[in-house]
């Protein structure tokens, strides 16, 4: 039988304190961030933040605590403080209609961008000026599902952390490096000295992927900045890139939305540096 919760009052200092995460201006403060769901808790379970465990906290429901008894143990081994409450609490905590009785405290874990550059990677997504949590937490996820070695979001972006592109992201913000808060000025420069070519996504774009793949141009180091949902790259920022690039619209549709678009262009960039003679090719090139 379930054990007795230990948090009973939504208005509790201990679970005040945890909701407060869900605001900008206090996640920055704290820098910590709040992470839901099993999925999410057990990939920041297993990651490290500036040398010490990422997840600092949990609030399980007694259910969910015997439902999800491996979670909860690797959360105890690795130092989390484990808290049991009860489904009022965790809904008062939770961003989502139905609860999964599971959420976390985490450190923030971005990374300086520097970093980002010292690691050479070889394909980078840049989301520059994207508004919407759920879209850059599903880029983040499509970057992570292609193999990408890194994400940064520009200072005109929207908070990594908050709590709809950490329930979006599926546990794939745990998986990659990421900068935040980069200008874009910077974030291009930087990665171009670092050996990478930059490609603007955009509709309007010169130069088509399909083309750009058949010509043999998408197989080494490339960054993808992906502009705002609604209008797009504005000119000066796709003035910075090496090329401006559209994905082929072979239909009748108007365009693609961001996390499609971005999905197309990071796995055939994947695919192109993974072919012979690609950056990450296993054979000769």
């Amino acid at each position: 039988m379930a054990a007795a919760p230990e948090l009973t009052s939504p208005r509790s200092p201990r679970v005040t304190a945890a909701r407060r995460l869900a605001r900008r201006n206090t996640r920055g403060k704290e820098r910590r961030f709040l992470a839901e769901g099993p999925q999410a808790v057990r990939e920041a379970v297993g990651h490290r933040s500036g040398g010490e465990p990422t997840l600092t906290e949990l609030f399980t429901t007694p259910e969910a605590a015997e439902r999800h008894a491996d979670i909860v143990a690797a959360a105890r081994a690795a130092g989390a403080r484990i808290r049991t409450a009860t489904d009022e609490v965790i809904a008062e905590l939770s961003q989502t209609v139905t609860p999964q009785g599971l959420v976390g405290v985490c450190r923030f874990l971005d990374l300086p961008f520097d970093r980002v550059l010292a690691a050479r990677p070889k394909l980078v997504a840049v989301l520059a000026n994207v508004r919407d949590p759920g879209n850059a937490g599903t880029v983040l996820r499509c970057a992570d599902a292609a193999g990408a070695d890194a994400v940064v979001l520009t200072d005109a972006s929207v908070d990594l952390y908050n709590p709809k592109s950490v329930r979006a992201s599926v546990g794939s913000l745990f998986h990659l490096p990421v900068a935040v808060g980069v200008p874009v000025e910077r974030a291009v420069a930087g990665l171009r000295e670092a050996g990478v070519r930059v490609l603007a996504a955009d509709g309007a774009g010169e130069h088509d992927l399909d083309t750009e793949l058949d010509e043999g141009r998408m197989g080494g180091p490339t960054a993808w900045v992906f502009g705002n949902e609604a209008w797009g790259l504005p000119e000066e920022t796709r003035a910075l890139a090496d090329e401006v690039v559209r994905v082929p619209i072979h239909g009748r549709a108007e365009s693609l939305n961001l996390a499609t678009a971005a999905a197309v262009c990071l796995y055939a960039s994947a695919r192109a540096q993974r072919a012979p003679g690609g950056c990450r090719s296993v054979t000769p090139g």
